[in-house]
């Protein structure tokens, strides 16, 4: 039996414009925007839902967040393998944003009308909404995360991707603050139903919008005819990984940035809003949001004129510091500063290495690469980040009272074991130096 073909190398030059058009930013900023929004909701809101009305227990969200992630992968996987074979990122997104937006419209009717779902009914709700979760996940993962991302790397240069990725690193920050300033109330009503309508009709529209925006990237210089089956294993055969390490290492970087990531986010605005008691934690995020997308787009300018790598321990670094501050952080001035920092630090360690990913996708693979970034980048700190935030939950044994039943809340632990996992990303950096420099 012979291995599979290792993948072709980067193509020295490219005959892309160096610079983005008006129509590739407008889909950039719109496609990825309201993807981003869909993903908010159901990385951050569906888990406030679940802990409103369904259950208390951490574990039940980490396992959603989990399972979610496995199937979102496995729908990267295959899309993106699929898109490279036929070239056609365009159908792949209208069509996929489509779904998605139904898939998410449908969470309202899992919503009761109001108040909590009754106790004999908790797990059948619970096993309901995991199983929409991934439902939804392979819809968005497979249009978004495979084919959008794939169609950005197409469509990118290397003296454009700095700028693209730090923009398209930004948007989920703007995507809570859009969610945050438009929708919160709905979720404080109760509006569970109309909220999850409103996000879900919005994706399926800007599928049609991606219809008309998207124009396909002509065809690799290299043809590659493989089959789905063979592209989808191709990309974890030990020569691959052998022959292409400092790829493998750049997305060694992202799940480690992306853990730390989990470790919190899950349970955030939980935090704000049952464990230090914040009634205005909009306004909190909001601004918070506002201030590190800032931080991310001027870093994305530095990136295209000092270098991607060059940022990527800096902004490491700054990340760290915003979570121990996170963990000191009490009042509404000081949470803003550290999260500021945190989600600044976060978003430019994210673009660094997800640009020199891109820089580093061999001509022709980028949906099979788009598939591996999906299992560094989002599976791995989807399933191994919650559970270590609910374990320290769990660990840190803070309370509240709701009614005289004292219920589980997170506590500022999460931050530190976040600020701790950062510290793999210097050993990894170290490590892709010196492999870039033993020959072959």
């Amino acid at each position: 039996m012979t291995s599979p073909r290792p993948l072709s190398a980067p193509r020295p030059s490219s005959p892309r414009p160096q610079r983005l058009g008006v129509r590739v930013w407008t889909a950039l900023v719109v496609v990825g925007l309201v993807g981003q929004v869909a993903w908010t909701v159901e990385n951050m809101y569906l888990n406030v839902f679940v802990y409103e009305r369904i259950t208390q227990d951490p574990t039940v969200i980490a396992m959603m967040v989990a399972l979610s992630a496995v199937a979102a992968t496995v729908a990267t996987l295959l899309i993106g393998a699929w898109s490279d074979r036929t070239g056609r990122r365009r159908l792949f997104v209208a069509v996929g944003y489509v779904a998605w937006g139904a898939c998410t419209a449908a969470f309202g009717l899992l919503s009761p009308s109001e108040g909590a779902v009754a106790a004999p009914f908790v797990l059948l709700a619970v096993v309901g909404i995991i199983a929409l979760d991934c439902v939804m996940s392979m819809t968005g993962s497979g249009a978004n995360n495979a084919a959008f991302g794939a169609w950005v790397t197409d469509v990118t240069t290397p003296r454009t991707r700095g700028r693209a990725d730090a923009v398209l690193a930004a948007l989920p920050l703007l995507a809570m603050l859009v969610v945050f300033g438009a929708l919160d109330g709905l979720t404080r009503a109760g509006e569970w139903r109309t909220f999850f309508a409103v996000v879900g009709g919005v994706t399926a529209v800007s599928g049609l919008l991606a219809w008309m925006l998207l124009r396909d990237a002509a065809p690799a210089a290299t043809l590659d005819v493989a089959p789905v089956a063979v592209r989808l294993l191709r990309g974890f055969h030990p020569s691959t990984v052998r022959a292409h390490a400092p790829l493998y290492l750049s997305l060694a970087m992202l799940a480690v940035i992306g853990t730390a990531a989990q470790v919190f986010l899950p349970y955030v605005i939980i935090y704000l809003q049952y464990g230090l008691r914040v009634e205005s934690y909009a306004l909190i995020l909001g601004v918070s949001l506002l201030a590190a997308a800032t931080i991310s787009v001027v870093g994305g300018m530095l990136m295209d004129r000092l270098g991607k790598r060059r940022l990527l321990l800096p902004a490491t670094l700054l990340f760290a510091v915003g979570l121990l501050l996170m963990f000191f952080a009490r009042d509404t001035v000081t949470v803003i500063v550290a999260a500021v920092l945190a989600l600044g630090g976060m978003m430019l360690a994210t673009a660094s290495a997800s640009a020199t990913a891109r820089d580093e996708t061999p001509d022709g693979q980028a949906g099979m690469v788009q598939g591996l970034r999906m299992v560094t980048g989002t599976m791995i700190p989807m399933i191994v980040g919650p559970f270590i935030g609910a374990w320290v939950i769990v660990g840190d044994g803070r309370t509240y009272l709701d009614l005289g039943v004292e219920r589980p809340v997170p506590g500022p632990a999460m931050f530190l074991a976040a600020a701790a996992i950062l510290a793999l990303v210097p050993a990894l950096v170290a490590w892709r130096t010196r492999r870039e420099r033993t020959p072959r």
